[in-house]
């Protein structure tokens, strides 16, 4: 999908304030993607958890998108999350997809076990990502203590270093956990294997700052033990930060952000996977990415759990590049007459639709003019009469609502039987 290149110098048309005085790249330690969608995605509690040839078809998505991890689930929670995670770790295998496999398990050995009988009989290290509640509010609702937190810990870790797979040391509600209780348990971490930290903000409590200060303390700790220990930023969205956050984490420091498709999860959900490429698409990250099966991702999500998707929401909602407003309408008409895409799809876009797959569609409704109407029969190739178009144009400005196919269709075939 190669989108039409402009005639126009882009600097000339658009003045970016976002670039102005930006004093490191986004991502200035690397892009990586971490797909939670088919684990903590499917824990929100109105979907429905997808069919296995469904599964399939997103993991294949995910691939071709670019994203370099997978969690496929939790092979420790039952004989059909076992069955699941196995039959997705072999189609990565045989289909030799990009993307890489994770499960998800508590810092339990019987959850980390599976993880080992599912990579041994398909022949692929799956990354193990064992998790812990580390803030004092979930220890005193549990009833831990740090010494028994560090022991279940290394316990876990042991277990994936002994058996070659890689771990990634999750500690839930970091951004509500005590400094001390997070340098004991990520020294521990590290000591025993683990290569990569996974940072949560598990009940969305994170601002900007928030971001900021957590990956700053983190990274001075690995640089205090001179390891090669990753970062990972794992967002909600109660404050409805989580896109912002996953952002400021990659400026911050963190090497690999989480997210989910349609931002579906937990409570209110989690980082949304589409916007978080989206954005670091437009900001020039992801040059390499061929995001043309965005659109089919963020469907299939919806379509497999029952999520719909809100009629606003960026992208793929269906109100994402749709007016019906004729000063809009009127200004996009004008650039497309000067046969310029590439300008119509900005001068009321910040989101390129051509970009995506998808085109900027004019409506007729109670504030159009006669740029609505006239484009509207134009893409349908009815002639715009000037009856035709006073009769569509009076019926749409005592209407209430934007009116459908039909009810445009119903005033062309009046008037042509009138005529």
């Amino acid at each position: 999908m190669a989108e039409p290149s402009s005639p126009f110098p882009l600097s000339d048309l658009i003045y970016d304030w976002n670039a102005v005085k930006r004093r490191v790249p986004v991502a200035q330690h690397g892009v990586k993607l971490f797909d939670e969608t088919l684990r903590d995605g499917i824990q929100n509690p109105s979907v429905v958890d997808p069919k296995i040839e469904e599964k399939i078809e997103l993991v294949h998505l995910m691939s071709s998108l670019g994203i370099d991890v997978a969690d496929v689930g939790l092979p420790g929670a039952g004989k059909r999350a076992f069955d699941d995670v196995t039959t997705l770790v072999r189609e990565i295998v045989e289909h030799k997809l990009a993307i890489k496999p994770a499960c998800a398990g508590r810092t339990v050995v019987s959850d980390i076990t599976p993880m080992v009988e599912v990579s041994q009989r398909t022949g692929i290290a799956i990354e193990v990502m064992t998790f812990i509640g580390s803030s004092p509010i979930r220890q005193l609702a549990e009833e831990w203590d740090v010494a028994l937190l560090c022991k279940r810990s290394a316990d876990a870790i042991d277990v994936a270093v002994k058996n070659d797979l890689p771990c990634t040391f999750v500690t839930e509600d970091t951004t509500r956990s005590r400094p001390e209780v997070l340098s004991a348990l990520f020294k521990n971490a590290i000591d025993h294997g683990a290569k990569r930290l996974c940072l949560c903000d598990t009940v969305g409590h994170a601002t900007p700052d928030g971001v900021r200060n957590l990956i700053d303390f983190t990274r001075a700790i690995i640089a205090g033990m001179g390891a090669d220990v990753g970062i990972d930023w794992h967002g909600h969205n109660d404050r409805g930060l989580a896109l912002e956050n996953a952002l400021w984490a990659f400026e911050f420091g963190a090497d690999r952000v989480h997210g989910c498709a349609l931002g579906i999860g937990e409570r209110v959900g989690n980082t949304p996977m589409d916007l978080v490429l989206l954005n670091l698409k437009l900001l020039g990250e992801l040059e390499d990415h061929d995001l043309s099966k965005l659109m089919a991702y963020c469907e299939l999500a919806s379509r497999a759990t029952r999520f719909p998707i809100p009629i606003n929401y960026p992208l793929v909602g269906r109100d994402a590049f749709r007016t019906g407003t004729g000063v809009h309408a009127a200004a996009i008409v004008k650039a497309k007459a000067k046969g310029a895409d590439w300008l119509a799809d900005r001068v009321y876009s910040g989101v390129p639709a051509g970009m995506f797959g998808r085109e900027q569609e004019i409506e007729i409704g109670p504030m159009s003019g006669l740029s609505n109407v006239g484009h509207w029969l134009a893409r349908r190739r009815i002639e715009a009469t000037p009856a035709l178009v006073d009769a569509i144009l009076k019926h749409a400005k005592g209407s209430d609502h934007l009116l459908s196919e039909r009810e445009v269709l119903d005033i062309v075939e009046a008037q042509r039987e009138s005529s």
